[in-house]
């Protein structure tokens, strides 16, 4: 069943955050805060809309972190309901798909909320004041609609930033796999 985003109101201030790789590095949002722009993705391993999109999310990512554009990616699925979406499998997904950017993982689940993130992919794109310019989806492409993924979307919002323009504020949300969270645990007996 597919999701759709919530569309965080537009001139929010980038949550930020400190999560760690899948190799247990600590990434911070703070090492890059002189970028020109900052994507975060939340993506996972195993969503059919990820997958959809996940080679050319990859190219567009590296192509504008030539640019000094940041990247990140977060996956908040619950890793223990989806093993699928475990740390040493994002590894191997970073490694297939030539992933540049960290691609970190959100185990409390706290930094998805905090963005208002509900499906993967969600893809949120900020300033270099960290203000929020575009949410929403990469393309029109989803899989089996027969559209080219081209990340026209994202792509478009990101040469605005660059160029100094303004967004354009019709944006479509994005649509995928909801985000897995985790089940609240069972009270101790006292």
């Amino acid at each position: 069943m597919s999701e759709t985003s919530t569309m965080l109101p537009l001139g929010a201030v980038a949550p930020a955050f400190r999560l760690r790789d899948p190799h247990g590095k600590l990434v911070s949002s703070d090492e890059f805060k002189n970028a020109p722009a900052f994507v975060v993705a939340f993506i996972c391993n195993h969503c059919p809309y990820v997958k959809h999109i996940a080679g050319a999310f990859a190219n567009l990512a590296s192509e504008y972190q030539a640019r000094g554009v940041a990247v990140f990616a977060i996956n908040s699925n619950d890793a223990e309901a989806y093993p699928e979406d475990s740390p040493e499998k994002m590894a191997e997904e970073t490694q297939h798909y030539g992933y540049t950017f960290p691609y970190v993982y959100d185990e409390t689940q706290d930094v998805a909320r905090a963005y208002h993130a509900v499906c993967t992919p969600d893809i949120f794109l900020f300033d270099k004041d960290r203000r929020l310019v575009y949410r929403g989806q990469f393309d029109d492409s989803r899989p089996k609609n027969d559209r080219p993924v081209t990340g026209a979307d994202l792509r478009a919002a990101l040469d605005a930033v660059l160029a100094g323009r303004p967004v354009n504020e019709e944006q479509k949300p994005s649509v995928g796999c909801s985000i897995k969270w985790k089940l609240p645990k069972a009270s101790a007996a006292r």
